[in-house]
């Protein structure tokens, strides 16, 4: 029986912030990280002092902060600073052996398949390097460089103190040493364009230091007018030039003297430094030429007009930018555990496994990492999100699209940062082109296609090796976030810009799959379910078939998505009607003997049950195919597939997790997710099975470092508190029960909602909604259920 809320509304602007509370978000220690520790050769083997540095980043130019109190260390990035070039992969010898594969799938023949499909279904050429492409054309993302201040102490020191303001994007480090109080401000300033350092002290005359500026190859550093520059050009991947990049340091100061010696610059006896750090590339995202070759002058008037700025209003205007975006949500679960170093309370938390404010900072540092490293204008988040000291860096730091820079990007619309989701749009755009290329020599189809991994060159290609480079499900999954932005926001203009991308990725898989002569059904394949094998019925190990789950659950996502599209830009034609037919035709899931929602086809053995990826449920999660409410003896069937892999995985595997068990409305094991992904490690070398968790400073451990689980993590948190990917919008459906009391505002629902919760001893004793589009709105809480209709920019307050 359908009960209703009681409905008050009143008129209330769309832009309301909520600020309150936020400020104590912050990320503190008592030690800095050691900038005297030289980082390892190894481009797979992370730094340990590095993953204690705090980041800054604008989505253009970051920094990873050292905080040390002698020298310090800024490392560098430029989010387009690649190696590599445009290269030609596609391969012309793939599409002539593809009927032979299926034939040889459907009549049981794995091993002569999968030894037909290794030698065809590749790209040509070099691929990714097996993910060391960093002197191949797939080129990889690199280390700006590092930025030296060096106090020229050695001294002791007290008081130290550093820490990192996630709400207003500025680190600090501060500490007395012979009787004076030092302090630094780092913040990466999107409204200046430019990374700024200002250092200051409690005595006149006290700030004093060199300036270095160098990175591991390729760079010349001079001094040209009181300025530090470092320029180069990186390998193209052809034995030539590629990209081209220059960083110019400015120091402006009040007091002492400046003055440049062997390519360094010396500051001394000053009152107050300002630094203001710029880069540039002559990259722009724009196939087929990727150039920009007004990038100098670009760079140049940008620097002159920040140092033309006080510091003042640098740091005013850039913290009035960032915490507009920071402020619009708000996590309260509880303020202990505020006044404990971060490091301290991770270890906490791995005795209690109950530490509510590490969750909320954990959520709010998810937000915060994004903000960071995805802006308007700039490159999507990559691997690492936007922070790497490598020249090999691991997997390239590419754009993975089997999992990872999808996950980057859960949490985009529903912890309000929709503007930030718009740079994977721009990414997605720009492949467009060179997809249709792929289609047509690899599959002789129509409309466009990628692969498992792409860079900032254009590639669309399948991999190296077909196990996991033939991920032919990757453009309908990367297509979801172009439904999704329009979902949450009800953007027509957005919409009508995005959809030829939609209908083309849809054409594609019309003319892909194929018919099971045992069933009639449509199947993708050859395809693999990304990254699992299985032990084939002719005793062969192989990971192709005909008809994975996975394929078949994010091509009928992306059917049902354009689907929905065309209807609401009022589109009728040939192309969305074959769109109808082959979702209507398209295999259904099955579940297994077992009681698990089948992988494959068939009921095959994995050889890895345990596996770390879990393709098979993207229909429960992110997708929506598999509802707790409407399909539930799938959403049963999903469960026993989660408890057969099991707790344990990477990194990103363990928040993906998370995202399941709250679909499943499970908060209590969301949560044991939820700390199992906070488990504090210490391991730098590759792991691919069960040593996930988090470094010091809160990047997510794969390990490597990779961004991907802390951005899961927080889409995962959301997604305890508030869900809308059915008709209707569910307050609280996998609140842990631990959190008895909370209050979270800003969360936003699909239709152009925003949420305000308030909930005690697990209950909600408040809530309210703001319709940002107007139009029909469903609210769920257990079994209370109520329909509105919605003004746009009217909030109604629900009471139960």
């Amino acid at each position: 029986m359908k009960q209703s809320f009681f409905i008050v509304f009143c008129i209330c602007f769309s832009a309301t912030v909520f600020a309150q509370n936020n400020n104590h978000y912050k990320l503190w220690y008592t030690q800095p990280a050691d900038a005297a520790v030289k980082d390892v050769d190894e481009g797979w083997k992370n730094d340990e002092e590095w993953l204690k540095a705090l980041p800054v980043g604008n989505g253009s130019v970051g920094a990873m902060v050292f905080g040390d109190v002698h020298k310090e260390r800024l490392q560098l990035n430029d989010k387009t600073l690649w190696s590599g070039s445009v290269a030609d992969n596609d391969n012309p010898d793939a599409y002539s052996a593809l009927q032979e594969i299926r034939n040889l799938l459907f009549a049981g023949k794995y091993k002569e398949a999968t030894e037909l499909t290794n030698k065809t279904q590749i790209c040509k050429g070099k691929g990714s390097g097996n993910g060391n492409g960093s002197t191949v054309p797939f080129g990889c993302y690199q280390t700006l460089g590092d930025l030296w201040i060096d106090f020229n102490t050695k001294g002791d020191y007290k008081n130290y103190y550093r820490d990192l303001n996630i709400i207003n994007g500025v680190a600090s480090v501060k500490y007395e040493q012979n009787g004076i109080q030092f302090k630094r401000e780092i913040f990466s300033s999107y409204p200046a364009q430019a990374l700024i350092v200002h250092l200051t002290a409690s005595k006149p005359g006290s700030v004093s230091f060199t300036l270095d500026m160098n990175r591991p190859e390729r760079f010349i550093t001079t001094t040209e007018n009181k300025r530090l520059v470092m320029s180069g050009v990186m390998n193209n991947g052809e034995g030539g030039d590629g990209m081209r990049y220059k960083v110019i340091v400015t120091p402006v100061i009040k007091g002492g003297t400046l003055s440049a010696k062997d390519n360094k610059l010396i500051i001394s006896k000053s009152n107050e430094v300002m630094l203001v750090i710029t880069s540039a590339t002559n990259y722009r995202l724009h196939y087929p030429d990727y150039t920009n070759n007004n990038y100098q002058e670009e760079l140049i008037k940008r620097t002159n007009a920040a140092v033309s700025t006080p510091f003042a209003v640098l740091k005013q205007k850039h913290i009035s930018d960032f915490s507009s975006f920071m402020n619009r949500v708000s996590l309260q679960l509880g303020n202990e555990g505020a006044d404990i170093p971060t490091n301290e309370l991770l270890q906490k938390n791995k005795q209690t496994k109950n530490e509510p404010y590490l969750y909320a900072l954990y959520f709010q540092y998810g937000r915060y990492l994004l903000l960071s490293s995805s802006r308007k204008g700039t490159l999507p988040a990559n691997l690492q999100g936007m922070w790497a000291n490598k020249i090999q860096t691991p997997w390239n730091c590419d754009y993975h699209t089997d999992v990872n820079v999808q996950m980057n990007y859960w949490p985009v619309e529903v912890a309000n940062l929709s503007e930030s989701h718009l740079q994977l749009v721009s990414l997605i755009e720009s492949l467009y082109a060179p997809g249709k290329k792929t289609s047509d020599i690899h599959y002789r189809a129509k409309g466009w296609v990628m692969h498992p991994i792409t860079n900032v060159w254009g590639f669309t290609s399948p991999g190296e090796h077909p196990s996991w480079g033939l991920h032919v499900g990757a453009s309908a999954w990367m297509s979801q976030h172009l439904w999704e932005h329009y979902a949450f926001t009800m953007d027509k203009a957005y919409l009508k810009k995005v959809f030829p991308l939609l209908e083309s990725a849809a054409l594609f898989y019309t003319d892909w799959l194929v018919k099971n002569p045992k069933t009639g059904k449509l199947v993708s394949g050859p395809a693999a379910s990304p990254e699992n094998n299985f032990i084939a019925p002719d005793g062969s190990t192989a990971s192709i078939s005909m008809g994975p789950a996975h394929d078949h659950e994010v091509i009928y996502n992306l059917f049902t998505n354009t689907i929905q599209a065309a209807k609401a830009l009022s589109v009728k034609n040939d192309t969305i009607a074959k769109i109808e037919y082959a979702l209507q035709n398209l295999q259904p899931l099955s579940i297994g003997s077992d009681g698990r929602l089948m992988e494959w086809s068939e009921e095959f053995k994995e050889t890895e049950p345990t596996h770390r990826h879990v393709s098979h449920l993207f229909a429960l999660y992110p997708g929506s195919q598999v509802s707790y409410y409407s399909t539930p003896d799938l959403a049963m069937a999903s469960k026993k597939s989660l408890e057969a892999r099991g707790d344990g995985g990477t990194g990103w595997s363990l928040a993906m997790k998370i995202g399941f068990w709250t679909r499943l409305h499970d908060g209590d094991h969301a949560l044991i997710l939820l700390n199992r992904l906070l488990y504090p490690v210490r391991s730098s070398d590759v792991e691919m099975t069960n040593s996930g968790g988090t470094y010091d400073n809160l990047f997510c451990a794969h390990p490597p470092f990779q961004i991907d689980g802390n951005f899961g993590g927080t889409a995962g948190i959301a997604e305890m508190l508030l869900q809308s990917h059915e008709s209707f919008i569910e307050l609280l459906p996998a609140l842990p029960s631990s959190w008895k009391n909370g209050e979270v505002k800003g969360l936003r629902a699909r239709g152009g909602f925003t949420l305000d919760i308030k909930w005690e001893n697990g209950k909600v004793i408040a809530a309210s909604l703001l319709s940002n589009a107007g139009g029909v709105c469903k609210v769920k809480y257990f079994d209370k259920e109520i329909e509105l209709q919605t003004e746009k920019g009217k909030r109604y307050d629900l009471e139960i």
